[in-house]
């Protein structure tokens, strides 16, 4: 080989290393906290099938060392723990990040999903579980938090929404949204201008597992209307686009902020 074909070689493999270091670099994270090794290896096989780079810890001292080394995107906690339980474990966590964890317990009553859910737990997986099961609740809930990135407020002129506290404010007064309201307006108001249709719209606000007429957003979109426009019967704010659905249009000049 030639020096110039030798030197040509040495750059495509620095090349294909620097990409599979990126690529490596790229992909998401998950620690599995657990004290079953067999547990764990099997979820380590599963999750890094799926591309995920996996790290583990046998216990909660560890799992908060290796949080604070090295933040994931996102935790795999098992609730029964040695040394600190794996609610004591959430509890720290969620003093200093707020990584979503996805906990794993023997426990089945309401009472213990509860607690979790009320020390910042996104997702509740009781064992006996399946692998394809659980990597299925991780892609769901990295998916929530992707779509919860983002700006902490929107702004259009004299409407203000707070995403993080979930008010609106139109002008200096304060508008009572349902729940249903204030997602299908987030939904739409992310995405000035663009056109929704009810299924969308349905998806967005109601879930994916609503089973209904799509008509049902019409009602919440006439309560809306009624809450945040001047005049409902004349909106600025949501139109709608015949045959189609909704959409939202900022005020002339107002840009969201």
């Amino acid at each position: 080989m030639d020096s110039n074909a030798s030197h040509g070689a040495d750059i495509a493999s620095q090349f294909l290393h620097k990409l599979r270091v990126h690529w490596h670099d790229m992909r998401r994270s998950v620690l599995v906290v657990d004290d079953d090794p067999k547990l764990v290896e099997l979820l380590r096989l599963y999750l890094e099938r799926d591309g995920y780079r996996v790290r583990t810890a046998a216990g909660g001292p560890q799992a908060l060392e290796a949080l604070r080394n090295g933040q994931p995107d996102l935790v795999i906690l098992d609730l029964m723990l040695p040394e600190m339980d794996g609610l004591e474990v959430c509890r720290v966590l969620r003093e200093e990040a707020d990584t979503p964890v996805i906990m794993l317990t023997a426990r089945t009553s309401e009472k213990d999903r509860i607690t979790g859910f009320d020390l910042g737990a996104d997702d509740y997986v009781t064992k006996p579980f399946s692998p394809g099961e659980l990597l299925a609740r991780v892609r769901a809930v990295l998916r929530r938090v992707g779509e919860r990135e983002g700006p902490d407020e929107l702004s259009f002129g004299e409407l203000k929404i707070d995403l993080l506290r979930h008010e609106v404010l139109v002008g200096e007064d304060r508008v009572e949204l349902t729940p249903t309201e204030f997602r299908l307006l987030e939904a739409m108001a992310r995405e000035p201008g663009r056109v929704f249709t009810r299924q969308q719209l349905i998806h967005a606000a109601l879930g994916y597992d609503f089973e209904g007429f799509e008509r049902t957003i019409d009602a919440h979109v006439k309560n809306l209307r009624r809450k945040i426009e001047a005049d409902p019967k004349v909106p600025s704010y949501i139109r709608t686009v015949f045959g189609v659905g909704y959409r939202f249009v900022p005020p002339e000049g107002a840009r969201a902020t």
